[in-house]
């Protein structure tokens, strides 16, 4: 497995420059992955570049590397947007990670009114804090050139005024149309919402249809919440030729 570090903020990766790792990722290089003099490794800046190195100088607390090459490959075109439901049992982070390994330009987490979990005072600020964690670790472990945003949680209110910025799709099993069915405007970010374990209730699927949504379904079964998304996001890909 090819290891994949993120650079410090404003790290410019271009060939023939010397780039040094600190902190976190100097101390998984050095001492978790054994990084040696001479190994080559992946670097990126969470921006859409990613660049080959090889490390010519590596101590505990500190990584050199040199760039080898580099390649930037441009954000998705048309944006793509994932709004997870808060959910119990780590279901709402296994979403989240799955998508940014399949490739995802942000996340948005929505406390629906069906989700156990909330995120109420501190728990808002720490629970974006520790979605972004987990969508960087994931960018890092699939290589991903970009780095996905994590929002503040949302209200159904404000998911309902996002739909004059985005082209939202509603994943729900009851819908007429399928993800290929239904027209797409390509000039606006893309998002799906996805529903906590119980599912949208009606009041807020009406919500965000009287808003411009589109109702659509995945296929004849319900998948859960950990999964939906991920599925979801792969489709819109070869829909709209990302991969």
């Amino acid at each position: 497995m090819a290891h994949f570090y993120l650079t410090p903020p404003g790290t410019r990766l271009i060939s023939g420059s010397t780039v040094v790792l600190s902190g976190d990722e100097a101390r998984h290089a050095a001492k978790a992955a054994r990084l040696r003099v001479g190994e080559k490794v992946f670097l990126g800046d969470g921006q859409g570049t990613i660049a080959q190195a090889e490390a010519v100088g590596v101590s505990a607390d500190e990584v050199s590397l040199v760039v080898l090459s580099a390649q930037t490959t441009p954000p998705l075109e048309p944006a793509l947007w994932l709004v997870q439901s808060l959910a119990k049992s780590g279901r709402d982070e296994q979403a989240i990670e799955q998508a940014t390994e399949v490739g995802v330009t942000g996340i948005i987490p929505f406390a629906a009114s069906r989700s156990v979990v909330s995120w109420e005072g501190k728990k808002r600020e720490t629970g974006v804090s520790r979605w972004q964690r987990i969508v960087t670790e994931a960018t890092k472990q699939s290589i991903q050139p970009h780095v996905p945003t994590v929002r503040d949680r949302h209200s159904i209110e404000q998911l309902a005024q996002l739909c004059s910025e985005m082209g939202v799709l509603v994943l729900d099993h009851r819908a007429e149309e399928g993800l290929f069915d239904v027209s797409l405007d390509i000039t606006r970010p893309v998002a799906v919402v996805v529903g906590p374990e119980g599912g949208l209730s009606e009041a807020e699927i009406d919500t965000l249809v009287a808003a411009g949504a589109t109702r659509v379904k995945l296929g004849p079964g319900v998948l859960r919440t950990s999964s939906a998304g991920p599925v979801a996001l792969s489709l819109l890909h070869q829909r709209l030729g990302h991969w």
